[in-house]
This record gives structure tokens, sequence and C-alpha cells, in this order.
């Protein structure tokens, strides 16, 4: 069923109902999801005369153009039903988590002596899915606790009963270390096999008290029929079971099952701290980071992220505590702010771990940027700039035997490639393989456009080559009259040997020098720009020279091709039918007739075009 659609103009039209409402743009793309107690009122206020909408949400609302909306029974639905579009869609103006992973998970197979192994991929037919777990070193913690105090095979044979009479299998390294007990051979017992299999699920599941029990009592059982040897080992595990609960306990083992978050924000940025509690013992600590879209409140940040961390990390816990209030009436579980106690204790070391993920993330990226930095004002010295070079321009030509002649321009922002700013450029005023007054043209054409619309020229321009098209460049900005207001230097690939102009001798960067890597990644860029442009160029031309080869082809009909088709053996392809489609009937055949000259090889093609 489809949702309902209404324009900018009709938005008043909503029902005063709890749901979600769709933004879509121009070109029919969803650019945000949002829920509503009241769709009605919630959209107006976007649109609303007196609504005091801040800059960046005026922003989405200038490029709305269309609303859809669905109604659900309650606000809490909504919440559901909202995050579900974001995941599916992500609208550029909501929220998002910066948490790309997957995460691990330990599988128990549903096969005959189930195995045990850890997994990203989730098909529910193989098994039981356990986790997800936040790390890797949390789930080999409990993959090799399980290993230690159980015998689960590890091999991938397949025992069934028939293979095991058969005497199929002979028992490897693990059983003679002692990691197995044979059930290929049948030395072990199924029924026997799976009570460990049991056990080890328990404390998949977090229940403890379970195979602390079951070690306890064969502990004691062992002990009173003088198996002393045997009563040790069971001693040994229950120790090892106790010394990892002691590991992961953080409150009373009495507390069940809690989910704690906490968020703390910045000015553009939001982090959240995720907790998961079962049985006392901390199974799940998580902090994600939320860029901030339309300046959304710690509540909304904090609501988002809380349906999704739940979501993520499959919890059905029933309390969750989180360190500031929530204004929701939430279905299946319960919110509290606590004030003191264990509960505030918790949600304090929660609080501890938010901070400290934000302060690590500013530290990191103030090291990014004292690096960058340091890698440009090392290059202002090295080239004894007044400025430091924080906008960088390179050019470079491409022709190969003069033919197709294009060029490149690539921008580099504070040390970065700035991709939006990268420009191609068809050689138009030179004839023949002139790299020099090619270099002339595309500089002259870059500035000349920059002066134009008023646009702040670089702080430094770099020519991919040596003397010759350093001196092309420069004849194109003294006629522009900007000579001298922008340092221009040429590096030559063989030396990389630094031109100046009016230098008849080329200055060296260290080699292992920052400055001069940064040269070399710039000059690059530009040179894999413009190979790879000139590349289709190329390809495109020869395409339409050869159509333009059939009688009654033009230029016309082989850009009509080009652009649908992409190559000559693509239309072989391709077939009658459907070059008909887009050249008609006529210039099809004559099309079809030529390229079967070329291409004769095809038997199957030739079906298409009889049919």
């Amino acid at each position: 069923m489809e949702s309902p659609s209404y324009s900018v103009e009709e938005y008043h039209m909503l029902p005063d109902q709890p749901g979600v409402y769709k933004y879509y743009d121009e070109q029919g793309k969803l650019i945000y999801v949002g829920k509503a107690k009241s769709l009605k009122k919630r959209v107006a206020s976007y649109f609303g005369k007196s609504s005091g909408l801040n800059r960046k949400t005026r922003r989405m609302v200038g490029e709305i153009k269309r609303i859809e909306f669905t109604m659900v029974n309650s606000e809490f639905d909504a919440l559901l039903l909202e995050n579900n579009l974001i995941k599916k869609s992500q609208p550029k103006y909501n929220v998002l988590m910066r948490d790309d992973k997957t995460y691990p998970y330990l599988l128990v197979t549903n096969e005959a002596f189930p195995r045990i192994y850890p997994t990203r991929k989730l098909i529910p037919s193989k098994g039981t899915y356990y986790g997800p777990f936040a790390s890797v070193k949390g789930m080999k913690n409990v993959l090799e606790l399980i290993q230690s105090l159980f015998t689960v095979r590890t091999c991938r044979l397949d025992l069934s009963p028939d293979k095991i009479r058969g005497k199929n299998y002979k028992v490897c390294l693990e059983y003679h270390i002692g990691n197995c007990l044979g059930p290929c051979e049948g030395l072990q017992d199924e029924k026997d096999y799976l009570h460990d299999i049991d056990q080890a699920k328990n404390i998949l599941k977090g229940n403890l008290s379970v195979p602390k029990a079951y070690f306890k009592e064969r502990m004691q059982e062992k002990a009173s029929k003088m198996a002393f040897e045997k009563a040790q080992r069971y001693k040994d595990k229950l120790e090892l079971l106790e010394k990892y609960q002691a590991k992961s306990l953080v409150a009373n083992p009495n507390v069940s099952s809690l989910d704690i978050f906490s968020i703390v924000t910045d000015d553009k940025l939001a982090f959240v701290n995720y907790l998961r509690i079962k049985n006392g013992a901390l199974i799940v600590s998580k902090t994600v980071e939320l860029k901030k879209k339309l300046d959304e409140t710690p509540q909304e940040l904090l609501e988002t992220a809380m349906i999704r961390l739940r979501e993520q990390f499959r919890s059905d816990a029933k309390e969750i505590l989180v360190n500031i209030p929530l204004e929701e009436n939430y279905e299946g579980f319960q919110v509290i702010l606590p004030k003191i106690g264990d509960k505030k204790k918790l949600v304090d070391l929660s609080l501890k771990n938010a901070l400290y993920y934000k302060k690590e993330k500013a530290l990191a990226s103030g090291a990014a940027k004292e690096k960058k930095n340091r890698v440009l004002k090392k290059l202002q010295q090295d080239l004894a700039l007044k400025e430091l070079p924080d906008h960088i321009e390179c050019f470079d030509n491409s022709n190969i035997q003069g033919s197709n002649p294009v060029a490149s321009m690539v921008c580099f922002l504070n040390g970065k490639p700035a991709n939006k700013e990268y420009r191609h450029y068809h050689i138009k005023t030179v004839e023949g393989p002139n790299d020099f007054a090619s270099m002339t043209e595309v500089v002259g054409r870059r500035y000349r456009r920059l002066l134009a619309e008023e646009k702040a020229l670089p702080k430094l321009i770099v020519i991919d080559g040596g003397k010759g098209q350093l001196s092309a460049a420069v004849l194109a900005l003294k006629e522009l009259g900007i000579y001298g207001e922008v340092p221009i230097i040429g590096i030559a690939k063989r030396l990389e040997e630094i031109y100046f102009p009016d230098d008849s001798y080329p200055i060296y960067i260290d080699k292992k020098s920052e400055s001069l890597r940064l040269l070399q990644r710039v000059r690059d860029e530009a040179h894999r720009f413009a190979i790879n442009f000139h590349r289709d160029v190329r390809s495109k031309n020869a395409f339409g020279t050869q159509l333009t080869e059939i009688a009654g082809i033009g230029s016309q009909t082989a850009d009509k091709l080009l652009k649908h088709f992409k190559s000559v053996r693509k239309i072989r392809e391709a077939g009658l039918d459907e070059i008909q489609e887009v050249v008609g009937k006529d210039k099809a055949e004559k099309v079809m007739d030529q390229i079967l000259k070329w291409f004769p090889e095809h038997p199957d093609i030739d079906q298409k075009k009889s049919g």
C-alpha cells in the first residue's frame, strides 16, 4: 500500500495522528524522515510563518517538494518505523550513527555433535547465534573459556550415526592432547556431548550460576567417591569460571537484565555509551558517535541511539537507565533516570566511558590536524613561501602521439584532495602535440574563470613537468596580470627536481621529507586524473570514428549509439531490436550489417539479428 502524498502547499491536510513523515526533494529523493505524536502539528512547525527554524533546518525545508506520511497506533510505533526507514534509506538530513562495523557472533550449530565457532554472517538455518559481541577480544575470551571448560569438537566432520558406526573417521591430534573425547570414533556418546553444549549455552546467555552449580556438584560427587584427581579437575574449572565472572562483575549479581545509556554532546557531535548488564556482569560496552544534522536535542539523539543499539545487540532488557530525562512512553520497557544507589553508579560508569571516548576522539583529531599543519609548514619552509600553502592546485597534460589532447587540474585543501574542485579540460586552441601551448591554455582558462567569478586564488600552483611546462604556465599568469601574486613551481619526475620561474637551477627537497611526499601526492593525483580522462576521451572518439565509417551513419547517430551502448562490441551483443529502439529500423540494419562483418565470430547474436 502506497503512503499518502502531498505537495508542500498541502501540509495542513495531514491528519492529527501519530506517525512518520517523509520529505522528498525535486528529484524524488528521500531527504528526511521524522516521527510525530501529531503529524499535522509537527509538519506545520516546519512551514508555519512563525516557526523559528535554525539555518540548517531552513536549508532542508527549501529542498522539500513532496511529503508522504504513514499513520501508526502510537508514538513509540512511530519511533520504531522511523528507525527502520532511516537505516534503509539513510536520508542526508537524518542523524546516522557512525558505526559501520559488522559484529562477531558465536554460532552453536544444529548438526549432530554441535560445534561452536565465531562468525559475522547470520544464517538462521545453521543454528543458534549468541551475540553480537562489541569486540573480537570479548568474543574470543568467551570462546576460550568454553573450550577450557568443555570438550567441544572443532573439526567439520559430518558425525551422523551411520558414519560413526561405519568407522569412517579416525581421531585427530585434538583427541590426543585432551581437547576432544573422540565422538568421531564413537568414544563419546551424543547425550554426554550435548550436556556440555547445554552448559556452554548457559555461559553464552550469561547464566553463569548454572555451570557453576554443575561443576561444584560434580566436584563434590567425585570427592565423595575418593576420585580426587577428577574432583580436582572440576575444582579447577569452577575456579576458572569464578575468575571469569569476577573480571566481568560490575554490579550486584542479583541485578538482572539492565541496559544503561549515557550521552555527552558538543556543537557538532554526540557520543553515546551503551552498557548491557546481565546477572551483574557487563557483557556489552559500546560507544558510538552521532553527527548532528539539524541541531537535534540530546534527548532526540539519545533516543535514536538507544533504539538502534538495542536492536543491534538484540537486547530484551525491560529496564533502561539513562543520564538525561526522556519524555517518551515506551512499550515493552521502562526508562529510569536514577538519582542514588547502585543504578546511579552504573550510569556514572557509562558516562565515564562516553566522556573518555569523546576525549580520545578530540585528541586524535587534534593530532591529525597538528600533523597536517606540520607538513604544510614544512612545505612553506622548504619552498620559502610567504603564506601557508593550504590551497594547492596542480596541472597535468595528457596525449598519446598528439591524439585527443586533454588536461587536468586537481585541488588540495589543507593537505587533502578536494575532489569537488577537480577539473577536466579539452584542449581547444592548440593543434597537434604541443604540451607547452596546451599548458598555457588550461592555466589561463582556470584563472581567468576564478578572476571572473571573484573566487580565491590558490596559495601554490604546481605544474607537472620541468622548465618548459613551467614557463608555459607562467606565460598564462603574465597574460592575466597575476604573475607574482601566486607562487608557482614545476616538479620534474625523473629526479624530483623543483623548478622556480626565472631560475635556471632546480632545488632538491630531502627524499624522506613529508613536504616532498605531499608534492608527489599532488602531482601523481593530477597525472592519474588526466590519464583516466584521456583514456575515456580516446575510447569514445575511436568508437565514434568507427561508426561514422558506415555509409549513412553520421556523427549524430554515432553519438546516440555511443551514449546508449558505450562500445561497438556491446552493440553487437545487443542485437537488431535494441539498436532499432535507439536509431530506427533503417539505420539499425546498416549498423548491424557492418558490425557483423567486424565481429563475425558470435553465432548466438546472429539469432538476435534474424529474430
